[in-house]
């Protein structure tokens, strides 16, 4: 019988030539290295589990798929699509969802000091919301849509500008905070690097 890493690569190699896609074309799809791709594929390296688990949801198969030969009839191995595509709906209505408790209880918080007269500035439960949202979202992404650097990109630099947003409207308004903004310059800075290292 074949070592297991031979059966996987062929079987990888077989999925990503009926995905008609390159090796450098998949490695840019799954932010690894074409190199990475060959050695899977050739049977000098196994994936990890959870690279393996990433690549059988790409290829919508399971995972007993890949470690069975190409010889088999492997059709019960094959995922549902249907299923899959309802999976992610799930998972982006469960994040949403949440998002929206967040911004409900901000408007409970404003309207409860509407109602009751209360001094102060209750508008701000609004501003709070924002990054208390990305990073729930944040949160979500991570376990539900592994490597979606993007997202992460982009919920992380709204927190930093909301954050420093929220600090600024806190502060009372003779203290002059407005530089508190010019923290937000390197932090952003380090995101757009972190975001270009994590792609190549």
């Amino acid at each position: 019988m074949k070592p297991l890493k031979e059966i996987v690569g062929e079987n990888l190699t077989e999925l990503r030539k009926n995905k008609k896609l390159t090796q450098f074309e998949l490695a840019e799809k799954l932010n690894y290295s074409d190199k990475s791709i060959s050695k899977w594929e050739n049977g000098d390296n196994l994936p990890d589990l959870e690279t393996l688990n990433e690549l059988c949801k790409f290829y919508g198969v399971t995972l007993d798929y890949l470690t069975h030969p190409i010889e088999e009839n492997k059709s019960t191995y094959v995922l549902d699509k249907d299923i899959s595509k309802r999976n992610l709906v799930n998972h982006i209505l469960i994040t949403v969802l949440v998002d929206l408790v967040i911004w409900f209880i901000a408007t409970i918080i404003f309207v409860y000091a509407l109602i009751n007269k209360r001094e102060g500035d209750f508008w701000l439960s609004f501003i709070y919301a924002v990054p208390v949202t990305c990073v729930v979202t944040v949160a979500f992404v991570r376990a539900y849509f592994k490597r979606v650097k993007l997202l992460y990109f982009i919920f992380w630099s709204i927190f930093i500008w909301s954050a420093l947003t929220c600090a600024f409207l806190t502060a009372l308004p003779e203290e002059m905070v407005w530089p508190i903004y010019l923290v937000g310059v390197p932090a952003q800075g380090a995101m757009v690097a972190w975001y270009f290292i994590r792609r190549k």
